[in-house]
């Protein structure tokens, strides 16, 4: 079943690693916290992996991940912000997955989310023929996260309208959920341990719908920023790239030197600097994850329409489809990157690139 899924959650694709670390928890003595599934240990190591029962998933200093793995064990929220791209929601549902082993109690924020798709809604066939009660009442991840203990996962809350952000004042703060249209024994739902909240925004929708003072301080803020070390991310994109072509069932890989290329043409066009000369930065957010897809894009243009082992076409083509959007800009902005640091290059697959810049 999990093989026929485009993307299986973590709790399914990471299954044996949870196990083994729960079992390492056992074997060391070391307590998880009240409502968690492994100790706080044990969670960094799920994360970060630890060379033995577990695997690395996400860059980041040990440092970070261990203060968003305390701010979860305290009486306030997790609030991760940074660029878009920069892995906040792959974090957030790794977080998830081994404290609560479930990443399904999941909001996404948008301008049409509404109060009742966080907290709860009404079976309304039921609600007429019966009235409010338990059974007529659908639970949405808030309440299931209450009443489970569980951790809930609330993506790009600034997408969200204040007033339904604000939803979450009285939940964070007291812990509690009042439901005014069920009857004195179920009026009142109160939060189970290890229940908390990790809300994800990018810096980039600041002043879309700006969070209220009030709660701000119900969350511990952490910024996930981009990864600093251009051997690491060339790694980490070789990797993931693999893995996804190798769950498409597509034989081809990216050459190492194509991957190198690759995320040194993001990094330039991400920071506005190549090497010490200043080049123009896109818009667009050029993100670790973007340059993964960009990677794919090229192995299966290759594959299917090209030599086998992408070049210069597939590097300009896959490239195009990623860095422009929705600004005119930016295509003249890659042109004149693509001038100024393709044409005069010494690296072939640089000048292979140029060639087709028409493609742009």
């Amino acid at each position: 079943m999990t093989a026929e899924i485009q993307r299986p959650p973590a709790e399914l694709r990471y299954a044996d690693e949870l196990a083994a670390l729960a079992a390492a928890d056992k074997k060391l003595k070391r307590e998880a916290p009240p409502g968690w599934r492994l100790s706080a240990p044990a969670v960094v190591e799920f994360v970060l992996g630890n060379g033995k029962e577990s695997s690395p998933k996400f860059v980041g200093a040990r440092s970070f991940v261990e203060r968003c793995v305390v701010a979860l064990a305290t009486n306030r929220g997790l609030m991760l912000i940074g660029e878009p791209g920069t892995a906040k929601s792959l974090l957030s549902e790794l977080l998830a997955a081994g404290i609560s082993g479930d990443t399904s109690l999941t909001i996404q924020g948008s301008a049409a989310t509404t109060e009742d798709a966080i907290k709860y809604s009404w079976n309304y066939a039921m609600l007429l023929a019966q009235g409010p009660s338990p059974r007529s009442l659908v639970p949405a991840p808030i309440h299931r996260g209450m009443t489970g203990g569980q951790i809930v996962r609330f993506e790009e809350i600034t997408r969200c309208a204040p007033e339904v952000q604000d939803a979450l004042l009285s939940i964070l703060s007291d812990r509690v959920l009042s439901i005014p249209e069920l009857d004195d024994a179920h009026r009142t739902v109160y939060a189970m341990r290890g229940f908390n909240v990790i809300a994800t925004a990018n810096t980039r929708d600041r002043g879309v719908n700006e969070m209220s003072a009030a709660l701000k301080r119900r969350f511990n803020f952490e910024t996930v920023g981009p990864i600093p070390d251009a051997q690491v991310e060339a790694a980490l994109v070789q990797r993931e790239t693999d893995a996804l072509l190798a769950a498409a069932g597509v034989p081809a890989r990216l050459p190492q030197d194509f991957t190198r290329v690759l995320v040194e043409i993001f990094r330039d066009l991400r920071t506005g600097r190549s090497g010490k000369q200043g080049v123009e930065r896109l818009s667009s957010a050029m993100s670790t994850a973007e340059a993964v897809s960009t990677g794919v894009a090229a192995a299966l243009q290759a594959a299917w329409f090209g030599k086998g082992e992408p070049g210069g076409a597939e590097l300009t083509s896959a490239l195009v489809g990623s860095a422009l959007k929705d600004e005119p800009e930016d295509r003249s902005r890659l042109k004149t990157y693509y001038d100024a640091q393709m044409q005069a290059s010494k690296n072939p697959l640089r000048q292979a690139a140029y060639q087709h810049r028409d493609l742009i």
